[in-house]
């Protein structure tokens, strides 16, 4: 694990899993703000979490980078296209939880690692380890075999694999310059003037907004959306500073598992046999990724020892 230190590997590792593993209830979550529409969804997503952030930061007194951010073009530009890719990713995944395609959405989570780990060899020069190799391999013939079972095109899962992955990208690239907690406050600025006009939108001309239209209960939850977007996007943020891109890509396969299995024993979506048999093929990647992440990192602090 040349150029890095083992215990903060260790600690981005630990902070990745913590992001996907909540990200895999998401579903849960995002079925009990029905019948709130998908588009007030997104923008309370993003009106309250922008307030959450800036809560953060007056009570840690962490506004002095702002000036400092506003002078470079470059690095305001990437928040911008972050902004846009996390957003986009929202939506789409929004509109298959509350359709009642929450397991289209989890082979769309299949598929994001791979792209994720592309992203990292292709771009960012990162090595795979032989056993991450066979895990990528593994993973690529359960998403053709899932997408051969549904027997059509999986737009929605490309999508939320893309926006996902380019994201995650992006957040590497800028996420030297911001800590996560400021990454998060631009990128949520950057989409708050759209998601206060798709409110004003659904006021005016969508027969009004839900918000506070069934009950205190609903409204907490809705806006509950800050912390549940905030924490899970601040553990991904600070796990994808000090791990390799390709290690995030690979821990990604827990969220879609757990996102069946909502689908499954909560919401009482149908899953294929030939599904079931697909999801169970990511498990061997898995037991793999799982196994070589263990041996690396003893052999790293093996090495740290001994020197």
């Amino acid at each position: 694990m040349p150029d890095r230190d083992v215990s903060e590997v260790t600690r981005g590792t630990v902070m990745g899993i913590g992001a996907y593993l909540l990200w895999g209830l998401f579903p849960l979550y995002f079925d009990a703000l029905s019948p709130t529409g998908s588009w007030e969804i997104l923008a309370h997503r993003i009106l309250w979490t922008l307030l959450l952030c800036a809560v953060i930061l007056l009570v840690m007194r962490d506004f002095a980078w702002i000036r400092a951010v506003l002078r470079r073009p470059r690095l305001l530009a990437g928040v911008t296209i972050a902004a846009l890719l996390i957003s986009t990713n929202w939506i789409v995944y929004i509109v298959a939880v509350t359709s009642g395609h929450t397991s289209d959405a989890a082979l769309g989570y299949f598929l994001n690692p791979l792209v994720t780990v592309a992203l990292g060899v292709v771009v960012l020069r990162e090595r795979l380890r032989p056993l991450q190799w066979i895990a990528v391999g593994i993973g690529v013939l359960a998403f053709v075999y899932l997408a051969v079972a549904a027997g059509r095109f999986p737009v929605s899962a490309l999508a939320l694999a893309f926006s996902f992955g380019l994201y995650g990208l992006v957040k590497n690239k800028v996420g030297a310059h911001l800590t996560a907690v400021q990454g998060l406050t631009l990128e949520t600025a950057v989409l708050a003037p759209i998601a206060a006009a798709v409110l004003g939108g659904i006021a005016a001309w969508g027969g009004g907004l839900d918000f506070a239209r069934h009950g205190a209960g609903h409204a907490a939850l809705l806006a509950f959306a800050g912390v549940a977007t905030a924490v899970p996007l601040l553990l991904f943020a600070a796990a994808a500073r000090r791990i390799p891109l390709v290690t995030v890509g690979l821990i990604q396969f827990a969220t879609p598992i757990m996102q069946l299995l909502c689908a499954v024993l909560f919401l009482g979506e149908h899953v294929s046999p030939a599904r079931w048999i697909g999801f169970g093929i990511v498990w061997v990647a898995l037991i793999l990724l799982t196994a070589d992440t263990a041996v690396t990192l003893r052999r790293a602090r093996a090495g740290q020892l001994t020197a």
